[in-house]
C-alpha cells in the first residue's frame, strides 16, 4: 500500500508538469487551431531561466530573501520572461503567416521549436545543468508509512492553485467568456466586437508563462536539466492534451494528471524502461477509439 500511495503521489507530481504544459497547447489550439510545437521548448527555456536566476546569482537571492523567497523569485522571473518570449514568438513566427493557412503555421512552429532549442544550447551549453540542493528544500514529511517531500507538496499545491485560477478566469469572468467565444467562432467573436488580437496575445503570454513555471518546478524536482528536455515533455503534454480533449482547458488538466499516473504506475509495476512506450500507446489508442479525447474537444455548433 505504501508503494502504491507513493507512486500515485509521484504520478500526480509528474502529471502536474504535463497538465501545466498541456494548458498552453489547449489554449493556443482553441483560439488559433494551431499545435504550437515550440511550446515544449518554452518549458525548457523556463527551466533555464530559473536556473540562471538561482545559480548564476551565486545564491545571493536565496541568501537575501530566504529559501522560499529565492524559489518565488525564480518562478516569477520565469513566468514573466517566458510569457514575453511567447508574445514575441506570436508576433514574429505566427502572425505574419496566420492568413496563409495551417501548413505555414505548423512549419513556422517547428522552426520556432528548433530555434529555441538551439538558442538554449548556444547560451547555456550542450551539457546537463543542475539545480544545487542549497536553493531548493530537501526535507521529507513522514505520515506513518507514507512519505512526501516538501518539494512534492509545494509543486502539487502550486500547480493545482494555478490550474484553479486559470479555470476561474476562463469559466467565471467576462474576459474568460470572450476567450471561449473566440475559441468557438473567431469570426463571429470579431463581429461582436471582441478584440481577438488581445485574446491571442493573452493566451500566448499565459500559456508559455505557465509552461515556464512548470520548467522551474521540474528543475527543482529533478535537479538536472537539458536543452533537449523540451521535446520529450512537449510530446507528453501534447499526448495529455489529446487524452483529455484538445481545446478544452479542464480536459487538458485531467489529461496531464492521468498521463502522469499511468506513466508512474506502469513504470512501477511493469518496467521503467517502457515508460515512454506507455505514452505513445495511449496516444495511439485514444486516436483510434476516442479521437476527441475523454471529455471531448470544444467545437462550435453551426446553426
Amino acid at each position: 500500500m505504501a508503494i502504491l500511495l507513493e507512486q500515485l503521489l509521484n504520478g500526480l507530481t509528474i502529471g502536474s508538469f504535463y497538465a501545466l504544459i498541456a494548458l498552453g497547447y489547449s489554449m493556443v489550439y482553441g483560439v488559433m487551431k494551431l499545435i504550437n510545437f515550440a511550446h515544449g521548448d518554452l518549458f525548457a527555456l523556463g527551466s533555464y531561466m530559473g536556473y540562471t536566476l538561482l545559480v548564476w546569482s551565486a545564491g545571493a537571492i536565496s541568501q537575501r530573501f530566504g529559501l522560499w523567497g529565492g524559489m518565488a523569485a525564480a518562478l516569477l522571473f520565469s513566468f514573466f520572461a517566458v510569457g514575453c518570449v511567447g508574445v514575441l514568438m506570436e508576433r514574429i513566427a505566427y502572425r505574419p503567416v496566420q492568413k496563409s493557412g495551417r501548413l505555414p503555421l505548423v512549419v513556422s512552429a517547428l522552426g520556432a521549436s528548433i530555434f529555441i532549442e538551439n538558442l538554449i544550447m548556444a547560451i547555456w551549453g550542450p551539457r546537463y545543468q543542475a539545480y544545487p540542493a542549497s536553493v531548493v528544500p530537501v526535507h521529507t514529511i513522514s505520515l506513518g508509512f507514507f512519505h512526501i517531500t516538501v518539494m512534492q507538496l509545494f509543486i502539487l499545491i502550486l500547480s493545482f492553485v494555478l490550474m484553479l485560477i486559470l479555470y476561474f478566469i476562463v469559466q467565471k469572468t467576462t474576459f474568460g467568456a470572450a476567450i471561449r467565444a473566440t475559441a468557438l467562432d473567431r469570426e463571429m467573436a470579431t463581429i461582436l466586437g471582441i478584440d481577438v488580437g488581445k485574446i491571442t496575445l493573452f493566451i500566448f503570454f499565459l500559456g508559455p508563462a505557465l509552461g515556464g513555471m512548470a520548467g522551474v518546478m521540474n528543475g527543482m524536482y529533478y535537479r538536472q536539466i537539458s536543452f533537449v528536455m523540451g521535446w520529450n515533455y512537449g510530446l507528453k503534454a501534447f499526448t495529455a492534451t489529446i487524452l483529455g480533449g484538445i481545446g478544452n482547458i479542464p480536459a487538458a488538466m485531467l489529461g496531464g494528471l492521468l498521463l502522469g499516473l499511468i506513466e508512474m504506475l506502469g513504470a512501477a509495476y511493469i518496467s521503467s524502461a517502457w515508460k515512454d512506450v506507455f505514452t505513445f500507446l495511449i496516444l495511439i489508442i485514444i486516436l483510434i477509439f476516442r479521437p476527441t479525447g475523454l471529455i471531448g474537444e470544444k467545437i462550435a455548433e453551426k446553426v
